[in-house]
């Protein structure tokens, strides 16, 4: 169960904050295990909480071993450089967060070329174009080294059928694979299977502790022993040796006890806020699978409804028309305020 309570008293409201999970607090109970965690010298090795943390997140996962990331562009990029080398290629989705989202990483420190291919509407790469972009050994082309999958995408889940047939095909044509995980908790949670389920096809994954599971920071890599060895070297290259980490291990561990059940609460959440507004005039809703509404606003009034939800203390982002994203520091009340400000505006 969660130790989050809704906010309650009189004044002002509060901001509903709907931009992303990355926003959410520490809970009470969460500051408290920080304030408690031993610790040690990460770079020493010898800071129980994270050596803790990792053995555990490496178990859960069914994995050899786990490093402590201090974001997920930091976990992905780290797999991407012990995965490839100069001159190779991964393949990876147009839409997919390594490829769009991380700042060209792999390829700007890890000379390793992107073959980006068009992701379908539920997020899947279609198996024969993943077939048909893998290059032959052959002098004239970058080598193919990599397939890079994302689950959840945009809010949906990647079915294992679909993953299992997708690594598959990678390991026959002598590919690894590794999946970007940030919220692969909200996808056991929405699917009912256990994350060691959803990553058992992967070489490595990466999860994301500061979305929906709520900890202030902190990612984590897990795969082999000899594939973690290398993401070590990697991370340090690029800046993530810490110190007294455990600080930051101890707000992960806390959240893996106590708010991967409750997932379920923003997904609840995301359901309620996708049915009101899919109710309101020219407005077009994806129903959500997890935790995070897409809605589409005729007439190009999004950036006008964005102000509007502004001035009535909703935040939400306008990037791909309307995107909402329910967490542990939102409830229901605030949903239903998010719907009537969004009513407000397109009922006028």
């Amino acid at each position: 169960m969660s130790d989050y309570a809704p906010s309650s008293g009189g004044g002002e409201p509060a901001i509903v904050d709907l931009r992303s999970d990355t926003v959410t607090k520490p809970t009470p109970a969460m500051l408290a295990a920080i304030a408690s965690a031993q610790v040690g010298d990460d770079v020493f090795g010898d800071d129980p909480t994270v050596n803790a943390l990792q053995e555990r997140g490496a178990a859960l996962l069914g994995k050899e071993a786990a490093l402590f990331m201090s974001s997920g562009t930091q976990s992905n990029l780290c797999a991407l450089l012990a995965h490839c080398g100069r001159g190779d290629e991964y393949i990876v989705g147009q839409l997919a967060h390594t490829y769009r989202y991380e700042g060209g990483g792999a390829a700007v420190l890890g000379g390793i070329q992107p073959q980006p291919l068009n992701n379908q509407p539920d997020g899947t790469l279609k198996l024969e174009d993943i077939a048909a972009a893998i290059k032959p050994d052959d002098v004239h082309f970058a080598r193919t080294r990599l397939l890079a999958l994302e689950n959840t995408w945009g809010g949906q889940v990647l079915s294992t059928q679909y993953t299992n047939a997708a690594c598959e095909l990678a390991r026959a044509r002598g590919l690894a694979t590794h999946l970007d995980g940030a919220r692969l908790f909200n996808a056991a949670v929405a699917s009912g299977r256990s994350v060691g389920d959803l990553a058992r096809a992967f070489d490595s994954v990466s999860i994301c502790f500061s979305k929906g599971l709520g900890a202030p920071i902190g990612s984590m890599l897990v795969g082999s022993r000899d594939l973690i060895a290398k993401a070590y070297r990697v991370r340090k290259m690029v800046g993530g040796g810490l110190r007294q980490v455990g600080l930051l291990a101890a707000a992960a561990d806390h959240a893996l006890t106590h708010h991967v059940d409750r997932l379920a609460d923003d997904h609840a959440l995301a359901k309620r806020l996708a049915e009101g507004l899919a109710t309101l005039p020219g407005v077009t809703v994806t129903p959500p699978q997890t935790n995070i509404v897409f809605a589409q606003v005729s007439d190009g009034r999004t950036p006008a409804l964005l102000e509007h939800l502004k001035a009535r203390g909703v935040l939400a982002t306008g990037l791909i028309g309307l995107r909402f994203v329910t967490h542990l520091d939102v409830d229901a009340e605030g949903i239903d305020h998010a719907i009537a400000s969004a009513r407000e505006f397109l009922e006028a």
